[in-house]
């Protein structure tokens, strides 16, 4: 057999060599840095028999990252090792340590176990401790194939072992993989032994989950582990999840006052308290008058609707375990909005439509419902019950690509406001070998051309997605990077020729025939729900002026400055300024730490120099900290107010 390697040259080696074979072929230095490799482009380990002809490159320890999948992994069968070591020392036997799967996972990996007692968070330092111990005596990792029979009688006293060798296929290799005295099933890959392994890990946490997922099966409990190439790789991770604590906006929604959700009202349906909705109110505002600007129309549509709408739409049955159930109405079937779309297209239907009327741009700030399973929900960021920014655009199709590119830069406009900069571009497209999609395969790939001719157009990067499409078209989502590197899929834009062919609707084009108009999906936001969750982790809750719930504070140092400190509060009122004055009792240093632990960006402060010149102290927050203006002209200072909230600056 031969293998080739990056330089294009072939390596003649004996058959079923392993990556460590090439590795030794080329150099005694190469085989002793080696760690893994890749074959044609997977990651392999290096005691792998490789495939004849395979394309390899190996990895070595000068780049262990490139490795990461397999040093967690191999980790993870540490930590594996460890749990039964620490619970021998206990003094358990080892067939009451059984274990189900334990897979690599971003950053790290997990394992989950059935224990006689379960780990505490306090066993944790004591199980890395015994993994370090383990990654001390190098212990190398062995590979070998074994018959179905000798991998049930491995493992007498473990029924999840047995489930799982049970299952697998007959033609398919059983792997055992084994350090020291511990061995599990495993179809690898691995690093050549435990001393190799990179010292940067943590144990994270441990949780409940259920056997395969499974609500009717037993709970096993699984722990979490990260680990990295360095020790710097995971004091950056270490520190970022700490600032996500920080900002994680169900905290922030509490202590600001946002939103809460109420188990009586119901899981995932947010109530929003009058702060929130003064970030919602001004979210909402700043997209309508782009809207208008833009020559949106808008309209607004009930919470549930006939079941033969979503039918026709195809909604239901092709998303029906994503819905709520149907609900019985004298003899008829309704539902719960699952989506805008059905609706707005029925508005358009309601009258005949000439070509000269189109395009047809209707744009709702729709509430919808999904069910999400409970395990599912999080905070604002995923609810049962969420307002889409919803339009749909009726064009003809010479019409397409200019509505395509308007909003596209509508979109592109709206996260370049909140300082969202950091964006990919994925165009969504049908998988052929799906049978989820509805309508004609010409349109479909005609649709699909069209998305990618308009992002080509403006010089978007993009990147294509099969079998991301929406079921009735395909679609460009923008994919945003936030402060702490986390993506989130935010904006949408969906082209469809189905819905207007499923619903038959038309215009009466110049020739005096009917025509289908083609219909542009968009929600820059997405959700408004999910949005500002986004929002309020981004800016940590230090928004800016103009989306601050709260937005000055005024201060008054003694109770004689309190009637100075109202009247100004009432003209910043007047101007359409969200101003409130803390006349407590409190003293002006404790008066200041509120505002700003309630992320109020202004504090005016007044006294008796401030009263007689008609003038007010500054303190404001800003993102390098708090800037200090002192001796500022009221008026001047409630005329630049007033025009950064106006501009959105």
């Amino acid at each position: 057999m031969h293998v080739v390697l990056p330089d294009g040259k072939q390596l003649e080696l004996a058959q079923g060599a392993t990556a460590l074979d090439a590795a030794r072929a080329i150099g005694e230095r190469l085989a002793g840095d080696a760690v893994a490799a890749t074959a044609n482009g997977e990651l392999v380990d290096l005691m792998t028999p490789l495939p004849d002809g395979a394309a390899i490159t190996l990895i070595t320890k000068k780049n262990p990252g490139d490795a990461a999948p397999l040093f967690r992994h191999s980790l993870g069968h540490v930590m594996s090792q460890a749990v039964g070591e620490y619970y021998r020392a206990k003094g358990y036997a080892d067939d009451q340590i059984k274990r189900g799967v334990g897979p690599s996972i971003e950053n790290g990996w997990y394992q989950d176990f059935d224990l006689p007692e379960p780990i505490k968070e306090e066993d944790l330092p004591e199980i890395e401790k015994v993994m370090r111990d383990i990654i001390s005596r190098n212990l190398p990792f062995t590979r070998r194939e074994i018959t179905r029979a000798e991998g049930l009688a491995q493992f007498p006293h473990d029924p999840y072992k047995q489930e799982l060798i049970a299952g697998l296929p007959e033609d398919e290799p059983i792997t055992f993989y084994t350090q020291g005295d511990y061995t599990d099933l495993c179809r690898g890959p691995h690093f050549p032994s435990t001393g190799r392994l990179p010292g940067a890990f943590k144990l994270m946490s441990t949780s409940g989950a259920y056997w395969r997922g499974n609500e009717k099966n037993p709970i096993l409990q699984r722990v979490y582990g990260v680990a990295f190439a360095s020790q710097k790789e995971l004091d950056e991770y270490l520190h970022a999840l700490e600032e996500a604590k920080r900002r994680d906006h169900r905290k922030l929604g509490k202590e600001l006052e946002l939103f809460t959700i109420d188990p009586m009202v119901g899981k995932g349906l947010p109530l929003w308290l009058p702060n929130g909705t003064v970030l919602r109110e001004e979210l909402t505002a700043f997209l309508k008058e782009q809207q208008f600007k833009r020559g949106y129309q808008g309209v607004i549509t009930p919470n549930i609707g006939n079941l033969d709408l979503y039918r026709t739409s195809g909604h239901y049955p092709y998303y029906a375990e994503s819905q709520f159930n149907p609900i019985e109405v004298d003899d008829e079937q309704y539902m719960l909005k699952p989506m805008n779309c059905p609706h707005h297209v029925r508005i358009y239907g309601s009258k005949p439509r000439s070509y000269r009327d189109l395009p047809v741009r209707l744009a709702e700030f729709g509430t919808v419902y999904r069910y999400e399973q409970s395990g599912e929900l999080n905070g604002l960021t995923r609810v049962r019950g969420f307002t889409q920014d919803d339009a749909h655009i009726f064009c003809r199709p010479d019409q397409l690509k200019r509505e395509f590119l308007d909003v596209l830069d509508l979109t592109v406009l709206v996260l370049k406001t909140f300082g969202m900069t950091d964006v990919r571009f994925r165009v969504g497209t049908r998988d052929p070998e799906s049978d989820k999609y509805v309508g004609d395969e010409a349109n479909w790939n005609l649709a699909e051309k069209q998305i990618i001719e308009a992002v080509e157009e403006v010089g978007l990067p993009y990147t294509i997605e099969p079998g991301d499409a929406a079921f009735y078209g395909p679609k460009l989502d923008f994919v945003v990077k936030d402060v702490l590197g986390r993506e989130w899929q935010l904006g949408t834009i969906q082209v469809d020729y189905n819905l207007p062919e499923r619903f038959d609707i038309s215009y009466v084009g110049e020739d005096g025939q009917d025509h289908r108009p083609i219909m542009i999906h968009r929600a820059p936001f997405g959700s408004v729900e999910r949005f500002t969750g986004i929002l309020i982790e981004h800016y940590a809750g230090d928004f800016p002026l103009w989306l601050a719930p709260r937005q000055i504070m005024i201060i008054p140092i003694a109770d004689r400055h309190n009637d100075y400190a109202w009247a100004l509060r009432d003209e910043l009122h007047a101007a359409g300024l969200r101003a409130e004055v803390d006349d407590s009792s409190n003293r002006m240093n404790a008066k200041v730490r509120t505002a700003e632990l309630s992320k109020i960006p202004v504090m005016l402060v007044v006294g008796d120099k401030e009263q007689e010149g008609r003038e007010v102290s500054v303190r404001e927050r800003t993102q390098g900290g708090l800037k200090e203006r002192k001796g500022v002209g009221f008026d001047d200072l409630k005329a630049e107010l007033l025009t950064r909230y106006k501009t959105r600056s």
